[in-house]
């Protein structure tokens, strides 16, 4: 059976750096004349939590050919990958995307709430004109929670135009906001005021996991997906994820996508497919979480 990844990022080749370097700087409104920032604070504490073997903090590797789209889409076929949500494209390159390869990408648009009702409208024409096919929110970037009101315009549009949205759900290393920005708990607002609205919690929530494990029981159109996380430590004894896989393999089963994040971890797609066979799942609910629960909450 083929996969269905949450969570791919458009190569490095075709990205815009700006775009990294907007959402990775300082939280919030710009200011001029803005002092420089403490070394290894914000974005670049991840540096520092998530070492090299050698120790220190890891580099940013240096710009080299990666072969683009069509090699990406060569490996995704490597790997069995049928379909993916794609991260990163500009929302100009969106329908240039999808008519070059159709049906092999669910391409997110990023708007900013504090645009109110011309970020309404343009979710609208990027949708109806160019085939996006989520909304895509996270606090991480401009430390405003998912529940905030000014989101809501956006929510309200999502349910008119029958596509779900992705919300970033996992603590944050980035030591110059809140930690607790994309906490489980925001998404509970956000599906009680639109019960209608399809929600995938991305990044499944960790630390919180109990939290997550009971509002996706919760919540008829609440699901999440495993991005970030590399799937050989979901069954690692203390490694915080027990009640995730113990509800993942039973009464939730059916709210669990997977998000490989190969561009994170550096590993061919078919290896991390591999990593998520031999996890404790039930062969009947390791190919939902692969494929059929992504295939029904995406509709395609």
């Amino acid at each position: 059976m083929p996969v269905i990844d949450l969570e791919m990022h458009i190569p490095h080749s075709e990205s815009d750096p700006s775009i990294e370097a907007m959402t990775k700087g300082r939280p919030g409104t710009p200011f001029p004349q803005s002092l420089p920032r403490p070394e290894g604070y914000g974005f670049a504490n991840y540096g520092k939590v998530f070492r090299k073997s050698g120790g220190g903090a890891t580099k940013e590797e240096a710009p080299h050919d990666d072969g683009g789209l069509p090699k990406l889409v060569a490996d995704m076929d490597k790997g069995g990958i049928e379909t993916a949500f794609l991260l990163g494209a500009d929302h100009d390159k969106i329908g240039q995307i999808r008519r070059t390869y159709p049906g092999r990408f669910i391409m997110p648009v990023l708007l900013n709430p504090m645009d109110g009702m011309r970020a309404v409208r343009e979710l609208e024409r990027l949708v109806k004109e160019e085939g996006a096919g989520a909304l895509r929110v996270s606090a991480l970037y401009n430390s405003l929670p998912a529940n905030d009101r000014r989101y809501y315009p956006l929510y309200a549009k999502c349910v008119e135009l029958d596509i779900p949205v992705r919300i970033y759900t996992a603590m944050s290393y980035a030591n110059d906001r809140p930690y607790d920005l994309g906490h489980p708990r925001y998404l509970d607002d956000i599906a009680v005021d639109f019960p209608e609205l399809r929600i995938v919690a991305g990044l499944a929530g960790w630390p919180w996991v109990a939290d997550m494990v009971a509002l996706l029981r919760r919540h008829p159109n609440l699901y999440c997906d495993t991005a970030g996380h590399h799937p050989r430590y979901f069954a690692q004894p203390g490694s915080g994820w027990e009640q995730f896989l113990q509800f993942g393999n039973t009464l939730a089963q059916d709210k669990v996508m997977v998000g490989l994040s190969q561009y994170l971890f550096k590993a061919p797609f078919e290896d991390l497919v591999a990593d998520y066979r031999k996890m404790p799942l039930k062969e009947s609910v390791l190919e939902k979480w692969l494929y059929k629960n992504a295939k029904e909450f995406f509709r395609l």
